[in-house]
């Protein structure tokens, strides 16, 4: 007799809750649309009442803009009485939180309607709804993500940011130094807390590395044969990277463009394919050889346009593309090319995949996922042939072509019939009008730039 989900979850309670006696809170966490993690703080003795009721948090919490304010034209505000919804556990998400000071453990949770079906304007399940497709196709995608972030000083200079002195030299840092191992002694404390907290959440992250500006590094996470899961395990490195940091007195930015002049931050996913024996379906000695391969970079080309606001969903998304920060332009794919936006590394036969170097750090990853997935599931499922690979320099080669402002990718996202095949056009539209409202009130401030210009020369 199998046991029912529900008591499998409370099981899960149980045996967490007796591990560890010592927890005194369980921090109760969903992902909004710009990726922040929002939720409630619980007693420990209210666990078991979660796994098996839920809790009850707003619609409206998905029409959110990035000051946390609810934009009504998205109709899941006061038009539905700023109404509930109910949240339930993400499973194997149950765990310590390792810089707080009062015990306290967290858990993921995904929102549904109160008759039980998934609510559609959770990003998680956003992604659900893409993964079903491959599901029925027999097809398990494999997932990593690469997320960049800078530390920065907890006092900043006039609003603006500046990289942390360092713990060793107290020093800060000025030079770029790609991949510079002294950078990563410099900090070490703080990033090795950081690789250890994420063990201990169950985070596989395996490797940190200096990036190419002051202060940045990157985090490489582990394949996962779940590509739910991996995007679960990015937004709870966010959280983590936040939170160590900050208890080595320093703060983080995933921003995407922090500093006028140096790298931004992005988020590259990499993404393989399994077939129902477990094999890769892109493998190949030639990828350029390997139809499956190639019709998924067809796909992802021919939608990536239509998926630049969910791949870089802000103002600021879009002042970190340039040639000199390896961030692709326009769509086009090449073999162990990193001036491309599609990437295929050249390892061994078995390890093709595609990875995917558009996206900034500020997307949230399941609508990056789901942006990427929908064009990978159009091109296997239609065919489509990419142009040929690119050889050398593709800013030399492809003139900018992809949006390059918020406003002319919401138009892309809004007039895109096959994204409206994968992603729910209720949704697309919720989505475009939270961030046409930030865009509007974005373009209706006045910049110290502006004042420096025109209030004393016009």
């Amino acid at each position: 007799m199998s046991v029912p989900p529900r008591a499998v979850q409370l099981n899960e309670a149980n045996a967490f809750l007796k591990e560890h006696p010592e927890v005194l809170y369980v921090d109760l966490l969903i992902a909004d649309m710009n990726g922040v993690v929002r939720g409630k703080r619980i007693e420990r003795t209210s666990l078991h009442k979660v796994y098996e009721k839920g809790i009850n948090l707003p619609a409206s919490l998905f029409a959110l803009d990035i000051n946390g304010s609810t934009v009504e034209s998205t109709g899941l505000g006061l038009d539905i009485g700023d109404a509930d919804r109910i949240c339930y556990p993400i499973p194997d998400t149950l765990c310590n939180e390792p810089w707080q000071k009062r015990p306290t453990a967290q858990l993921l949770m995904t929102m549904h309607e109160l008759e039980g079906e998934p609510f559609f304007a959770d990003p998680r399940e956003v992604l659900r709804q893409v993964v079903s497709k491959f599901d029925e196709m027999g097809l398990t995608i494999c997932a990593a993500f690469e997320l960049e972030f800078y530390l920065i000083d907890q006092e900043n200079v006039n609003g603006r940011p500046q990289p942390p002195r360092s713990p060793i030299s107290g020093k800060r840092p000025h030079s770029t130094q790609v991949y510079l191992i002294d950078d990563l002694d410099e900090y070490v404390d703080c990033l090795q807390d950081i690789l250890e907290g994420a063990k201990e959440q169950g985070i596989p992250a395996d490797a940190i590395v200096k990036e190419s500006a002051p202060a940045q590094f990157e985090v490489n996470l582990h394949h996962v044969a779940d590509p739910m899961k991996a995007c679960d395990y990015a937004v709870l490195l966010k959280r983590l990277i936040k939170n160590i940091a900050y208890d080595h007195e320093m703060d983080t930015t995933f921003m995407a463009k922090p500093y006028p002049g140096q790298a931004g931050n992005g988020l590259h996913v990499h993404i393989s394919i399994l077939d129902r024996d477990g094999k890769n379906i892109f493998t190949s000695e030639d990828p350029e050889q390997n139809a499956a391969l190639r019709h998924a970079i067809g796909g992802v080309l021919e939608t990536l346009p239509a998926s630049m606001a969910f791949l870089c969903p802000n103002v600021n998304s879009y002042r970190r593309f340039g040639a000199q920060f390896y961030v692709p332009n326009s769509p086009c794919w090449g073999l162990d090319n990193r001036t491309v936006a599609l990437r295929v590394p050249t390892g061994t036969p078995d390890a093709v995949r595609i990875e995917h170097r558009v996206a900034g750090a500020d997307a949230n990853p399941y609508l990056l996922m789901a942006a990427v997935l929908a064009g990978v599931h159009h091109g296997l499922t239609n065919q489509v042939e990419p142009n040929a690979p690119v050889e050398g320099n593709s800013y030399e080669q492809n003139e900018q072509s992809l949006p390059n402002n918020l406003r002319d990718a919401l138009r892309e996202l809004d007039d895109s019939e096959i994204l409206a095949k994968y992603i729910d056009p209720k949704y697309i539209d919720i989505f475009v009008a939270c961030k046409e409202s930030e865009l509007e009130e974005f373009e209706h401030s006045i910049s110290d730039l502006e004042y420096n210009w025109y209030l004393h020369t016009v």
